[in-house]
């Protein structure tokens, strides 16, 4: 836990940009969870060149989680121990340019996915699916419907914490592979930059249109963060879920979803701990009836065992294990 002195600190130089307490698990998809100890929300470059700043004027490291729409999140009850830094809405914004587009961190993927394909362009219908930001979507290469963010990514442009340094990086540098990137935990995706075909915007439009169809039809709604699991080399997590009887199992607040397996949903006013309880627990029984160890997907933070990403005067550091 970092100390009080160190987030004053940090408050001071940050100023009016960053706040105490932040409630921070109603900001995921989830909305359940503790708060942030200190929120910053960043509006343009010179508040991250502050923020990298202040991080490494401190006297002891500082756990720090980059975040966009909390898609893909489960906050702890007792909340995140450090800064949570999000983009704000000066990072919100698609330029179109031909068959070119780039698009700020902050932009919601579904209003991507329908302004590309509202001019015809295709490649990022499958985003409409997507309830992130394309900041988020970069750190995740997320993806879906048989494509992800890697196969039309381009380049980008990321800004370092621990380095305080902006860049432009090409598509290779990317290192993409299922639901991971060369984006670390200390970088923040500004811009992406995606190639597009050009095509029929009615046919693009229909395609979206699909997508939302198929998601309803087949995908709980409600409050819950996807896919829990990955799926294992040719299997379906879901599927196994449901074979081990585990659909529809309830732990306190927490639910394995009776329309998806591979989906735990939280009720309204619950407890994030209820459900990293039952991802555990679904863990534990598909192992134990399986032999198969299902790997989450979810990403967990503010609990024992969740790694703390720091950024201090000295190289960036990760403790403890994969929550």
């Amino acid at each position: 836990m970092v100390s009080t002195p160190a987030l004053e600190a940090l408050s001071a130089a940050l100023d009016d940009r960053a706040r105490r307490d932040e409630p921070l698990g109603v900001r995921t998809t989830y909305r359940v969870g503790g708060p942030a100890a200190l929120w910053v929300e960043v509006e343009d470059d010179e508040t991250l060149v502050t923020l990298h700043r202040a991080l490494v004027s401190v006297s002891e490291p500082v756990p720090v989680l980059v975040i966009g729409k909390g898609s893909n999140l489960l906050v702890a009850d007792a909340g995140f121990p450090g800064v949570v830094v999000s983009l704000g809405p000066g990072y919100d914004g698609v330029d179109l340019q031909g068959t070119t587009v780039r698009a700020g961190g902050a932009t919601a993927m579904p209003v991507l996915a329908r302004k590309t394909a509202s001019r015809g362009l295709r490649g990022l219908e499958w985003a409409v699916g997507i309830p992130g930001s394309v900041g988020g979507a970069m750190r995740m290469n997320a993806g879906g419907h048989g494509s992800d963010t890697a196969e039309v990514l381009t380049g980008y442009r990321l800004f370092d914490l621990c380095t305080g340094a902006a860049t432009w990086r090409q598509a290779g540098d990317f290192a993409a592979r299922y639901r991971h990137s060369s984006l670390g935990p200390t970088d923040v995706g500004l811009v992406a930059e995606f190639g597009l075909e050009a095509g029929d915007p009615e046919e693009a439009g229909e395609l979206v249109s699909e997508i939302v169809r198929w998601r309803r039809e087949h995908q709980p709604g409600g409050s819950n963060a996807g896919s829990v699991f990955t799926n294992p080399p040719g299997e379906s997590a879901g599927e196994l879920v449901e074979r081990c009887g585990l659909k529809g199992r309830r732990l306190g607040s927490a639910q394995v979803s009776q329309k998806h397996a591979n989906f735990i949903q939280a009720d309204g006013g619950g407890s994030a701990d209820d459900v990293r309880r039952l991802v555990d627990l679904v863990r534990v029984e598909v192992a134990r009836l399986t032999g198969v160890e299902l790997v989450p997907e979810l990403h967990m933070v503010g609990f024992a065992d969740s790694p703390l990403h720091t950024v201090s005067a000295q190289p960036s550091t990760s403790s403890g294990g994969r929550g």
